[in-house]
């Protein structure tokens, strides 16, 4: 990747109140471009957000890798950063982050179902919830916003999968495995390759008991402009009270909500 801009040692301009490049912690200078990268006007470019930051453009080249592969930033088209869905997460627990107009079409889905809705985004290799709805059910799953949850194991994270090229998975499989998170979890790739065809052909995956003993889940992905998934939404029951049948017949409402969320996400 091209420099063109300052070094490590001649950055020196000061900003943010006259602060140097140099200036702070590892930790100060990581909060000050996770700032940069949520101001306004984003998606930003590295050199707007080393600007902005003060931080030496090689350093926070380095820094927004981490942060990317910890989820709280994602990279965009045309070398920028945008929010990534951890960060996103953390909004969502503070204030409830979202526009207005998520939570309406979470709303709509879940009281057309009657059970727990959840959305989440897609980061490296795994998933993150941004936005969790209870039902009015008598009981509660143990998941949470900000939670981070596997691919292969969960309905959205199939979602997922099922649309990304298939060197793509083949690669998040030999890079994250495949670990056993219950009896009925798909820990063969092969398995696993089976069932995201399958996923894709009826536009929506079920995790039948796969990620956590007696709860059952459909889920379908959100896609972006050129086809690649944002993320997923879910609809989580438990296993006892509602079959596998009557879960699949959700999935008219949770495609009409995956719709609608395209232009939010």
């Amino acid at each position: 990747m091209q420099d063109d801009g300052p070094t490590e040692e001649s950055a020196a301009s000061p900003a943010r109140g006259g602060r140097t490049s140099a200036a702070g912690t590892a930790l100060e200078k990581s909060m000050r471009i996770l700032e940069a990268v949520a101001a306004p006007g984003g998606p930003h470019r590295l050199t707007d957000v080393a600007a902005a930051a003060a931080v030496p453009k090689s350093s926070a080249f380095r820094i927004l890798a981490s942060l990317t592969e910890q989820g709280f930033v994602r990279p965009e088209s045309g070398a920028r950063y945008g929010v990534g869905p951890r960060l996103r997460g953390l909004s969502a627990l503070v204030s409830g982050g979202e526009p207005p107009s998520i939570g309406r079409v979470l709303g709509e889905l879940r009281e057309s179902v009657g059970q727990t809705v959840h959305l989440a985004l897609h980061s490296g290799e795994a998933l993150t919830y941004i936005r969790k709805l209870e039902s009015d059910q008598p009981f509660q799953t143990a998941s949470r916003v900000g939670m981070r949850m596997p691919l292969h194991s969960t309905a959205i994270g199939k979602s997922i999968l099922a649309h990304l090229p298939e060197e793509e998975v083949r690669a998040l499989i030999a890079s994250a495995g495949l670990p056993r998170r219950t009896p009925r979890t798909l820990t063969d790739p092969q398995a696993l390759l089976a069932e995201l065809q399958a996923v894709r052909a009826r536009g929506f995956a079920v995790d039948d008991e796969e990620n956590e003993p007696t709860i059952r889940c459909i889920g379908a992905a959100v896609l972006g402009p050129d086809g690649r998934p944002i993320g997923g939404v879910s609809v989580t029951t438990v296993a006892f009270l509602v079959s596998r049948e009557e879960i699949e017949a959700y999935a008219p409402a949770l495609r009409t909500a995956t719709e609608a969320l395209v232009p939010l996400l």
